[in-house]
């Protein structure tokens, strides 16, 4: 009888070979290594910022180049964001109506003599995409934790359904950023419902020391925070006695940008 053949094992790299979804993920990756505005990168600062190997990280931006998603450097073989990146932005932005928000937040911030911001949920942050604390150098907005500012409270407060708690994905406590940050996810649940009952966050000096913020919602029809608006200042002009009065102006402006950024079937009905 003739004996039997054991199975060839499939090479490393057959084995090692990512699957479709992985290959994406780790492409995105590369993407956000651009997030911080910084010079071009090269092959082994992409590697060392992703964790990939030189070569994974190579052959990867060589088809984000051939995708428009990245930009090669011909002289110096570093990559830059690409022209596909710029339209899908300025195509995101306009879709959502983001350039209808900034004159609404200019009045706001003019009548209340603080900084206006708008913002969305970007996983564990706050995306301020509109307002003053958007750089005006670069465009690029800020992304601030969720459990210490007051952006982050209301995104909280009222989240979609999908979207997952505030605590980091390896399970490490929150961090503090101040000693009133609160750091205690009961304490947490507990602040996020008495922000959905008053209507409004307050953030006093939970994520910087000096700094007093409000934030409202701007909700849909589902009654989820599809915007949230904070203005901002210190404890010396954004008073206790002046609150209500600014707390107006920011409900006010809400409505407004619920108007100019939702269709109108996604818009809450009338009290």
């Amino acid at each position: 009888m003739a004996e039997a053949v054991a199975a060839t094992p499939p090479p490393p790299a057959a084995r090692s070979a990512p699957s479709g979804a992985q290959a994406v993920q780790r492409a995105l990756g590369l993407l956000h290594c651009f997030q911080d505005n910084g010079p071009e990168l090269s092959a082994s600062d992409l590697a060392r910022r992703t964790g990939l190997s030189v070569s994974t990280a190579h052959r990867l931006a060589r088809a984000l180049v051939s995708m428009e998603f990245l930009e090669q450097n011909q002289l110096t073989a570093r990559y830059r964001l690409g022209p596909a990146v710029a339209e899908l932005g300025q195509l995101t932005f306009h879709q959502r109506g983001l350039h209808l928000a900034a004159p609404e937040l200019e009045v706001l911030a003019r009548r209340t003599g603080a900084t206006a911001d708008l913002a969305i949920r970007s996983g564990q942050h706050a995306l301020i995409l509109v307002g003053d604390s958007v750089r005006p150098d670069s465009g690029l907005g800020l992304r601030r934790p969720l459990h210490s500012t007051a952006l982050g409270k209301v995104l909280l407060a009222w989240p979609d359904p999908g979207e997952p708690a505030p605590g980091l994905p390896s399970g490490h406590p929150l961090r503090a950023f101040t000693n009133r940050t609160i750091v205690d996810p009961a304490l947490l649940a507990t602040e996020l419902e008495r922000v959905r009952l008053v209507g409004h966050a307050l953030n006093d000096g939970e994520s910087a020391d000096g700094v007093r913020t409000v934030a409202v919602p701007v909700l849909d029809s589902e009654g989820q925070a599809r915007f949230a608006l904070a203005v901002r200042s210190t404890p010396e002009r954004l008073t206790a006695e002046r609150l209500p009065e600014v707390l107006r102006e920011a409900h006010g402006c809400a409505t407004a940008l619920c108007v100019l950024l939702l269709p109108p079937d996604q818009r809450p009905r009338p009290a």
